[in-house]
């Protein structure tokens, strides 16, 4: 938006379309604008602004306008506070006389938009704790079109192709606050049409996203939907096989039984020499393995591949090969880096989130390379092509 547009917009009232905030005291309000914003509840279909700096009578509160401030609000969107990822942006502009920071919302293709597991819209100038009429009229109003392969619908699959009992046993718990699940009223098939698992119209089908998580048999439709696991006695692919297995099922029975394999792999040395009391340390952190294996499982490509992840465990070496290239903003030069992210499967990120596999979207990478260096393993190797990325981790040295 150029700076008269954002002008006009700045000396209206508080509507649908904007808000004010003198400060980031209270980032929790940031927040559920944001999503508020992002959930577009009328159906404007127009970009929600919220103008940081200013006061709610539209006097200048001479906020200095920091790159700590700007980076803290661009934060908001990747942190895992709201989910899906609200599409936005933050800039620094000098308004008349007045220099601000400007948050610009836009719609979401895919709501409900949650902040924290509930949904926040726009009623007039204030933002309300959506009804689940209005979570209803959210749902309807999704784009089916140009929609992310993860939750594009699966027309020859059906409602019992999902374990019902695992959506309401472990995830619901996982994702919602127990006052939203004491309140909820709705029927299993709308829940999970709200959480993207299903489509409702013109009939009941999973979504790729449903299937993954929730699967009965998963790699029945979605073949490459699984880790292979090979543990090699010696340095090339031709050595003799110590170990294979492949994880199959659901997103939550994959992990948890990879998550029971890795300690088992790793070896413990001892040192009696440098240390009063003997030291033991492991050949790899079990901490950058878990995060390097769940990132290739996150980022690959569902639609583009029927190859697993793979992991190819040598004696000096761990290969770990996804299937699924840099994607959006990432790209050669910046991958890895801290707040450096974007999502080929955005909803399948915010399932993961809900089931505690991601604590913090954007520091996989940097958390493996940062237990990699306190282990006194060399720094992870990455290397990157169009359709694939493999990871090399040395042994501790």
């Amino acid at each position: 938006m150029n700076d008269y547009e954002l002008e006009t917009l700045l000396n209206e009232l508080e509507s649908e379309q904007v808000e004010r905030k003198a400060s980031i005291s209270d980032r929790s309000k940031i927040r559920r604008a944001l999503c508020a914003f992002a959930n577009d509840l009328a159906n404007h279909q127009q970009v929600g602004v919220i103008f940081i700096g200013v006061k709610d009578n539209g006097q200048c509160a001479n906020l200095e306008i920091t790159d700590k401030l700007l980076l803290t609000l661009s934060d908001m969107r990747a942190n895992g506070h709201i989910l899906p990822f609200p599409t936005m942006s933050v800039q620094k502009r000098r308004l008349g006389n007045c220099e601000l920071a400007v948050i610009i919302v836009e719609p979401s293709d895919a709501p409900p938009v949650r902040y924290e597991g509930r949904v926040w819209v726009r009623v007039g100038p204030s933002v309300a704790l959506a009804t689940p009429e209005d979570e209803r009229r959210l749902a309807e109003k999704r784009r089916y079109k140009d929609l992310p392969y993860n939750i594009q619908t699966l027309v020859s699959t059906s409602l019992n192709d999902l374990n019902l009992a695992l959506f309401e046993q472990s995830y619901l718990p996982a994702a919602l606050p127990p006052d939203i699940l004491a309140q909820n009223q709705r029927s299993i098939e709308q829940q999970l049409a709200a959480m993207r698992f299903i489509s409702l119209q013109p009939a009941i089908h999973p979504t790729v996203l449903g299937l993954l998580v929730f699967g009965k048999a998963p790699q029945q439709i979605l073949p490459g939907s699984y880790i292979q696991f090979l543990r090699i006695d010696g340095t090339e692919l031709g050595d003799s096989i110590k170990d294979h297995q492949e994880f199959t099922g659901p997103l939550s029975i994959i992990l948890n039984g990879l998550d029971e394999l890795l300690p088992i792999q790793i070896s413990m040395s001892s040192d009696l020499t440098s240390h009063p009391v003997e030291k033991k340390q492991p050949d790899y952190p079990l901490v950058a393995l878990q995060q390097l294996t769940r990132n290739a499982v996150l980022h690959r490509t569902y639609e583009a591949s029927h190859a697993p992840v793979r992991i190819t465990w040598f004696n000096d070496r761990i290969e770990i090969h996804n299937p699924g290239g840099p994607f959006g903003q990432v790209n050669r030069k910046n991958f890895g880096q801290p707040g450096i992210t974007d999502y080929r499967n955005p909803h399948l990120a915010e399932a993961m989130k809900n089931l505690g596999y991601v604590q913090r979207f954007g520091f996989g990478i940097p958390l493996a390379r940062q237990a990699l260096e306190k282990n006194g393993n060399p720094p992870p190797e990455f290397y990157l092509e169009e359709s694939s990325v493999l990871v090399i981790i040395r042994r501790a040295l």
